[in-house]
């Protein structure tokens, strides 16, 4: 089921359907004057998003409020106060903090549905937690004001919200290995040489280009492009016989299937 409008607002999310077309749905952090740090009850609510897509959603489009995506985890959940209204972070050290995560971490997961194209809309920051969810997504296309940093390891932290197989998936080891413990700052420019970025525009073209990606990726039929989400993600853990041999039963797969319709 869909999460209540008045759940995602306390989450600080919102979620459009049938945008920026017919078929997408935009989930927007709506935090803006915390440049859409995330919470817990951020994860929560962006978890049950997942969980509820309205039928015949087909491409996902993740954005940030204001002038930054997100700037990632609130970092005074780190302090004694926390933030008001939420609860504090679990003692990372403790029993059941690996079950913590794991809950958070569908937050970010849902976005590799193969039913789904997901898309992140990147303008300012993305930051630690906010850089992972632009890399949950299949596609990112950036604003060139875009500013990436896995920040996690300037504060103690590993990357633990499942960024870290699709940094070094798209980048490669060394370099991932070098933006997570420099946490330095990526350029929209660098990001692009990176292949972090399938596309980057100026600020004001952002929401029109993704637009137009969305009405692109849209006009795939759905058990096709379903197919295809499913052949090309699992071939980088394949040989090329075994990939030739996926091709092959996703291509009988996928005609049977018309046929019994």
């Amino acid at each position: 089921m869909t999460p209540a409008p008045a759940d995602l607002t306390r989450a600080g999310l919102s979620l459009e359907v049938g945008q920026p077309a017919p078929g997408a749905v935009t989930v927007t952090l709506s935090r803006a004057q915390r440049r859409n740090a995330m919470t817990p009850s951020m994860w929560r609510g962006l978890a049950a998003i997942g969980r509820g897509l309205p039928e015949g959603t087909r491409v996902v489009v993740i954005r940030g409020a204001g002038p930054s995506f997100s700037a990632g985890i609130d970092l005074r959940l780190f302090t004694p106060d926390g933030v008001p209204g939420e609860e504090p972070l679990p003692d990372l050290a403790g029993p059941g903090a690996e079950d913590w995560i794991a809950a958070c971490q569908q937050a970010f997961t849902w976005l590799h549905d193969p039913a789904i194209v997901s898309i992140a809309a990147v303008r300012g920051h993305a930051i630690g937690a906010g850089f992972q969810l632009a890399l949950a997504c299949d596609l990112r296309v950036l604003a060139d004001d875009a500013r990436l940093c896995l920040k996690e390891a300037a504060l103690g932290l590993v990357p633990d919200l499942a960024g870290s197989k699709p940094l070094v998936d798209i980048v490669g080891l060394p370099r991932a290995l070098e933006l997570a413990l420099t946490a330095r700052t990526v350029t929209a420019a660098e990001a692009q040489q990176l292949r972090l970025a399938e596309l980057v525009v100026p600020a004001a073209e952002l929401d029109g280009a993704v637009s137009d990606l969305a009405a692109a990726l849209l006009t795939a039929d759905p058990a096709v492009s379903r197919a295809v989400k499913e052949l090309l993600a699992g071939a980088p853990g394949r040989t090329l016989p075994e990939q030739a041999a996926a091709e092959r039963r996703a291509q009988v797969t996928l005609q049977r299937s018309r046929i019994s319709r």
